[in-house]
């Protein structure tokens, strides 16, 4: 156009100033919920957020500084007159870019046709995005993917009156089993204490030792590939081998740690909340799917419990207290002294041995001194059966809370590789179709994966309106108009069901990655449409609604647009390939709305421009006005807005 390359390169960086940095502030305020997602789901995600939007703002300056510079130093155009039309021209492409001139005639026609019919334009736009959100009810639920390691975790827990060295035997049987598969190199067990945080989100339920029956291990395999069914099948043979115990053999997952189906049942009477997560537990466990089930008010402690005879008591010159004196002294002992071992002194405690105090008969045949013992006589002893009747009865191990109420929580493990979602469903079927109801002044309260990705979902959603205001506030003042943000808002909505389509195309779950990959995709997938409504806007015909001229913006802003999608598509391809379960959801999200959302920048916002500009009378009228006459050129013709009419 004659004009000499600095200032054409200072010319076009300004033009695309507003539009690249409208863009880039909305894309930023997509991903700022999650750099600001509280909890354990933010600390686990919220890193890649903060790392998109360091790389956008330093790509907004390189884009406006060093890009321009660079480009007004290398490039080198080279325009060869005489070239037909219906030729594919290669040379110099590195400078001009690709052309095939009969592509493009083919592409200005449809635009055309398009363009003359927008209603059409924006219904052809709009289907994919539409299918996307009426597929959305259909797409499988998940939290986060489990871990692709080469690394599984095993749990082991007997009955509460289990001994360390009963733990130690099951243990050495279970690890027989384990080492008979050819897939896994090694095993390392922990007894009566939690396994360490070898990965890391593996954490304790309580203390760190001390737990006679319960054993943790960590199985290391020889490769990651067929770890699933390996899982699988150990959790059939250690059910069956031992029986006695309840084994969890868990693969590793990603995110915060929980248990994959959770129903908390609260109230005030212990033996009432007992009764109710029995009952929920027998349906539990009539799931498919479902490997163990565990309540925290189930398991119990032996209890000696001794039902008094008063009369025979005080005629023996016992008390309550006296008795349970004497009892705790013989059974749990008392201190007798202590002895130095090194610099350590340990105490000294006197009790009877382990042979009297572990049976019941034993104990019963104990003899107990009054307390008052004529000086004269030899000291009479009553035994303990002749006091009244002892019996074991069960007692609740612990009592749990939440929020200072008592509690009660049923859970449930799945089989490796089942999507808890389809399990939780098929329980709450289930629970409605047994009629279950609570008591009143008791209550029903899911926790598991659905609680803690509903909670994930919520607080990532909890800042969305306030960013949602300052993304239109941009977006206005970018334009100078709320129906140009309107467009672009549209487009943003758009590429929401966009992602959802791919998530539904490609069979993949709606996981917490998903949704962040398809929250990050409303940013990116209107940079795009930003930059065609911009160019819309700044030509002087196309802003007043001529379709001829719409056209000519459309094609020259179509090497950008796809320029972007090729390359944004491209990032995400050794993610897709290699990503293992984690990232593809995200990927394929953001990768397939992107592609989508071209179709939107290309078709629906010319078409949606046109229905919303191109036939107001008032808009119109105000836009011509505000038309300068550049110059005449030397044939007479009048040139408007970079356009020349005879």
């Amino acid at each position: 156009q004659g004009i000499p390359r600095r200032k054409a390169i200072a010319k076009t960086a300004n033009s695309l100033a507003i539009p690249l940095l409208a863009s880039t502030l909305t894309t930023v305020l997509t991903f700022l919920p999650i750099a600001l997602l509280p909890g354990d789901t933010g600390e686990f995600v919220g890193t890649i957020s903060l790392s998109v939007i360091l790389a956008l703002l330093s790509s907004l300056l390189l884009s406006l500084t060093v890009i321009p510079a660079l480009n007004g130093r290398m490039q080198v155009l080279n325009y060869e007159r005489g070239t037909k039309n219906n030729q594919l021209t290669f040379q110099g492409w590195w400078n001009t870019g690709f052309s095939i001139p009969r592509l493009t005639k083919v592409y200005r026609h449809t635009l055309s046709s398009i363009l003359a019919r927008p209603v059409v334009g924006v219904v052809l736009a709009l289907i994919l995005p539409i299918t996307g959100f009426l597929m959305a009810g259909t797409l499988q639920e998940q939290f986060f993917p489990p871990a692709d390691r080469d690394q599984f975790h095993i749990e082991l827990e007997l009955s509460y009156s289990a001994s360390i060295e009963q733990t130690k035997s099951v243990v050495e049987g279970a690890t027989e089993v384990i080492l008979k598969h050819p897939e896994v190199l090694n095993v390392h067990w922990f007894l009566g204490t939690y396994a360490p945080a070898f990965y890391y989100n593996i954490t304790s339920r309580g203390s760190k030792g001390g737990i006679p029956n319960y054993a943790a291990a960590m199985v290391q395999l020889t490769s990651p590939t067929k770890s699933r069914q390996l899982i699988r099948n150990l959790q059939k043979e250690l059910d069956l081998v031992i029986p006695e115990a309840r084994v969890l053999v868990k693969q590793l997952e990603q995110g915060p740690p929980f248990a994959p189906i959770e129903l908390r049942i609260i109230g005030p009477n212990l033996n009432i909340l007992k009764q109710l997560g029995n009952q929920i537990r027998e349906e539990l466990v009539k799931v498919a799917n479902i490997t163990h089930t565990r309540t925290s008010l189930g398991e119990a402690l032996p209890k000696l419990a001794l039902s008094l005879d008063e009369e025979q008591a005080r005629l023996s010159g016992l008390d309550n207290t006296q008795i349970a004196q004497q009892l705790n002294g013989n059974l749990e002992g008392t201190l007798g002294g202590s002895i130095l071992e090194g610099t350590e002194e340990l105490p000294v405690r006197v009790r009877l041995g382990k042979r009297d105090r572990g049976n019941l008969d034993q104990i019963a045949t104990l003899d107990l001194l009054p307390t008052t013992i004529p000086s004269n006589q030899n000291p009479p002893t009553v035994p303990l059966s002749a006091l009244g009747q002892i019996e074991l009865v069960p007692e609740v191990a612990t009592i749990t809370r939440r929020n200072g109420q008592r509690v009660n929580t049923v859970q449930g493990f799945i089989t490796a590789g089942v999507l808890p979602s389809t399990v939780l469903a098929d329980f709450k079927q289930r629970l409605e179709t047994s009629n279950f109801q609570l008591p009143p002044g008791y209550s029903l309260e899911w926790g598991g994966e659905s609680a803690e990705r509903n909670e994930a979902v919520g607080n990532l959603l909890s800042t969305v309106g306030v960013l949602l205001v300052l993304m239109v506030a941009t977006l206005v003042l970018s334009f100078g108009s709320f129906r140009s943000a309107g467009i672009i808002a549209l487009v943003g909505i758009g590429s929401i069901g966009l992602g959802l389509a791919s998530l539904w195309i490609f069979d993949y779950p709606l996981g917490f990655m998903a949704i962040l990959g398809t929250v990050g995709l409303v940013g990116v997938a209107i940079n795009d449409s930003i930059v065609v409504l911009a160019a819309l806007r700044s030509d002087s015909m196309a802003r007043q609604g001529d379709r001829k001229a719409m056209v000519e913006v459309i094609v020259l802003s179509t090497r950008h647009v796809l320029t972007t999608t090729i390359t944004t598509v491209a990032g995400f391809v050794p993610l897709l390939l290699d990503g293992g379960q984690f990232w593809p959801p995200l990927a394929i999200c953001i990768a397939g709305g992107v592609g989508g959302a071209t179709l939107l920048a290309l078709l629906f916002v010319p078409c949606a421009y046109l229905l919303l500009f191109g036939r107001s009378p008032r808009v119109r009228d105000r836009q011509y006005r505000a038309v300068s006459i550049e110059h005449f050129n030397s044939n007479s013709g009048l040139t408007v807005g970079g356009h020349d009419y005879e």
